[in-house]
């Protein structure tokens, strides 16, 4: 069984789920993916393995970047092409109206989920719900957008943005949320993921390239992919506390001086071996997620 991450490029027409299963018989491993792509999407889509599924809420909690296409002049029952069209109104803005009501969404702003997703409200999907023909109320979340612009223009119908943003954030629902405040409707077109975190499109791999590469050369150490934590180091003689996952006063850990207060810090033991991710406390480090299995091994 392999532990690490691999950086698979989704094509379109495939759910998160179908790329999970046919990594697992890739690798035959465990796997998990690190957030969900709608079917229609593509891009980078982090897939976890092994010890490495214990570690996806970390990567699914990084910025993200999109390309998307905003179609102009339809909103659908999903917010993206694939939807029923909801709404129509002709619609022929310029350049600057757009560039005008951009920076709305620009930020932290407030957005609703839509109808049509994986969020689960009461014990239900959404989705499943909105397949039923179920409306409910959904709460806004936070989300912040830390840049938009626009790419490309194919005016009046249609055109192309890049959005940086926090997890969370629906490219769908801004389309949406854009065509209404230009005094009409919009929908998404196509979607492109180009980043998840710290991995690109530049190093994502389709399922074919997957199938003919070297796993071992191919999967992404957990420790790499968690390499934007602060590290700490324990001591030797704290090692039979650390592989039975207790908690560890501050003495067994090197340098614990310089050690910050509810921070998150990858673990390791005094070999080197990654051993969790555990948080600093007042007097003691506190295991959050352990990746080394008990007693060292």
């Amino acid at each position: 069984m392999h532990n690490g991450i691999l950086n698979i490029y989704k094509e379109a027409d495939y759910t998160s789920s179908d790329v999970v299963q046919v990594v697992k018989k890739i690798t035959k491993s465990k796997a998990g993916h690190t957030g969900t792509l709608d079917p229609m999407a593509t891009g980078v889509l982090p897939i976890c393995l092994g010890k490495a599924t214990k570690i996806a809420d970390y990567i699914m909690g990084g910025d993200k970047e999109y390309i998307a296409q905003v179609i102009l002049g339809e909103a659908t029952d999903t917010c993206d092409a694939y939807g029923a069209i909801i709404g129509a109104a002709k619609m022929s803005p310029v350049r600057d109206e757009i560039l005008a009501v951009l920076p709305q969404f620009s930020g932290e702003i407030s957005q609703i989920p839509p109808m049509y997703s994986a969020l689960k409200v009461g014990g239900k999907r959404l989705h499943d719900l909105a397949r039923q023909g179920i409306t409910i109320e959904r709460n806004a979340r936070q989300i912040t957008i830390h840049s938009l612009e626009v790419l490309k223009w194919d005016l009046p119908s249609s055109f192309v943005i890049k959005v940086k943003c926090s997890k969370g954030t629906y490219i769908r629902t801004l389309c949406d949320d854009i065509g209404r405040a230009l005094g009409g409707y919009a929908h998404m077109g196509k979607l492109l993921r180009t980043t998840s975190s710290n991995f690109t499109l530049e190093t994502a791999l389709t399922l074919d390239k997957l199938a003919k590469g070297d796993l071992d050369k191919i999967v992404m150490p957990i420790e790499k992919a968690l390499s934007g934590f602060p590290k700490v180091y324990i001591k030797e003689s704290g090692a039979k506390l650390l592989a039975n996952g207790n908690k560890l006063p501050l003495e067994h850990a090197r340098y614990a001086d310089n050690l910050q207060k509810d921070t998150l810090y990858t673990t390791f033991t005094h070999d080197g071996n990654l051993a969790g991710i555990f948080r600093a406390e007042s007097e003691i480090l506190r295991p959050v997620t352990m990746l080394l299995d008990l007693h060292g091994n």
